[in-house]
């Protein structure tokens, strides 16, 4: 299974990681440090049941291993589309989720993400993209929204979104894309490990994405606009 394969190149060392109905969690050993893990596999839409399962994996390492990092392994359809989810309100389960991730944080547990398969919406949004960075591999798929969602909620054509994604990467999917917009840190490529205990080492709670997004030129006016509602200055102005 991929998440073998990925796991074997991160942790050269070793882990203890399991998977259990498309769950992941486990230990492993990064730069003589031990990293708790946890993540997702097969595609797995996210249900009310593996939201639940990582807010637990994630508050356990708070309760049980204080300051231990936390790396989350992304491959996710995105949120489980059944009636059954929407009444128990799985928007509930993966607010609950977000706000685990960031528990830990303020709790002095680095926490970063990588994805390494498949990245869409809400599943996404509220793993890999709550980390302190989120990293991705080239061959990688995000997106938060597809071109045809996207043209049913905005009543824009879908061949003239296919137009602006060709050139604004709000608009397109893929890891380049993301990572001009600054939602995620960088493309991982050759010595996975090395690059994990750099990442591990940099990870910083502060948010950068809008900064970088200005930085790289795929997000030009979150980051001003930011500035000017903290300094008071007129938005349009600004």
């Amino acid at each position: 299974m991929k998440w073998k394969q990925i796991a074997a190149e991160l942790f050269p060392a070793g882990h203890t990681i399991s998977e259990q109905d498309n769950f992941l969690s486990g230990n492993a050993q990064v730069d003589g440090q031990t990293v708790a893990v946890i993540g997702t596999t097969n595609h797995t839409a996210i249900g009310v049941e593996i939201a639940l399962a990582q807010a637990r994996a994630i508050l356990r390492v708070v309760r049980e291993h204080p300051r231990r990092p936390i790396l989350i392994l992304v491959d996710t359809q995105g949120q489980r589309l059944r009636h059954r989810d929407e009444m128990l309100g799985i928007n509930s389960y993966m607010a609950h989720l977000g706000k685990c991730i960031e528990l830990a944080r303020r709790s002095g547990h680095k926490v970063i993400a990588l994805v390494y398969d498949q990245a869409l919406s809400g599943g996404f949004i509220t793993s890999g993209m709550m980390a302190d960075a989120c990293y991705a591999l080239p061959e990688s798929t995000i997106r938060v929204m597809g071109l045809a969602a996207m043209a049913r909620i905005t009543k824009v054509p879908e061949h003239r979104l296919a137009e602006l994604a060709k050139d604004n990467p709000v608009f397109a999917p893929g890891p380049d894309n993301y990572l001009r917009m600054g939602g995620i840190e960088a493309i991982w490529g050759g010595d996975l490990a090395a690059q994990l205990a750099t990442a591990l080492a940099d990870a910083n709670p502060a948010d950068r994405r809008t900064a970088l997004g200005l930085a790289r030129g795929g997000r030009k006016l979150a980051q001003p606009v930011i500035q000017a509602v903290l300094s008071g200055t007129d938005v349009h102005a600004a």
